[in-house]
C-alpha cells in the first residue's frame, strides 16, 4: 500500500468514526458479550480475600448503578476477571474505565506502588449463539480451576457459580457441562 493509499484509507475510517488501526466494534445494539480484563502483565494485584471481595462488589455495583448491563455470569481472579453480560459496548467502556482507574489508584496507594500500571485494556467477544453462551458460562465458572486456584469450582467464592446453582440447580448445571463442554474454548471453535 502506498503512502497516499494509506492516508486515503485512514481518512475514510476517520470520516466513518472508525478506529484508524483496529476493527470496529458493533454499533449501539444491546448484545451479549464475554468481557475479560487482565491486570497488566497478569500480575496478581487482587491479593487476598478482602481485595477480591471488594473488587467483586465494586464491579457488580458499577454495572448495576450505571444501568449499563445485565450481568449473566462472572468470576474474579487475582490477576483478571471475566463477565458475561448483555450491554451496549459504548456505555460499558466508560464504566470499566472509571472502575479500573479508581481501583488501581487505591491499590497502588495501599501497596506503595504509585505509578504502577494495574489494568490492561479489556477485551470483548460477541456471543454468537446458544452454544457459545453456555460454553462461556462453563468457561467462566471453570476458570479458577484452570488457573490452579482451587481443585473444584465450588470452592471459589468470587464467581456467579453459587447463584447459578441456587437458580438453576446442580442437575441443570451438570447438563450444561455435558452438553456444552469447554474443550478448545477460544481456540477457533467460536470464530
Amino acid at each position: 500500500m502506498s503512502e497516499a493509499d494509506r492516508r486515503e484509507v485512514i481518512e475514510a475510517r476517520v470520516q466513518r468514526s472508525l478506529p484508524w488501526h483496529g476493527p470496529p466494534h458493533p454499533g449501539n445494539d444491546v448484545r451479549l458479550y464475554h468481557v475479560t480484563a487482565a491486570c497488566y502483565g497478569h500480575a496478581n494485584v487482587l491479593t487476598g480475600p478482602s481485595r477480591l471481595t471488594e473488587f467483586e462488589d465494586e464491579l457488580l455495583s458499577a454495572l448495576k448503578q450505571n444501568d449499563t448491563a445485565e450481568v449473566r455470569a462472572w468470576v474474579i481472579l487475582p490477576d483478571h476477571y471475566h463477565i458475561l453480560l448483555k450491554t451496549e459496548l459504548p456505555q460499558l467502556r466508560p464504566v470499566l474505565h472509571r472502575l479500573h482507574n479508581r481501583t488501581s489508584t487505591r491499590w497502588n496507594g495501599e501497596d506503595g506502588e504509585r505509578g504502577r500500571k494495574v489494568w490492561h485494556a479489556f477485551a470483548d467477544r460477541f456471543i454468537r449463539g446458544d452454544i457459545h453462551y453456555y460454553r462461556t458460562i462453563n468457561y467462566i465458572h471453570a476458570n479458577p480451576v484452570k488457573h490452579g486456584h482451587v481443585d473444584d469450582s465450588n470452592e471459589w467464592v468470587w464467581s456467579s457459580l453459587e447463584g447459578h446453582l441456587q437458580r438453576f440447580g446442580r442437575e441443570e448445571l451438570s447438563r450444561w457441562w455435558t452438553d456444552y463442554p469447554i474443550d478448545g474454548y477460544g481456540a477457533g471453535w467460536d470464530d
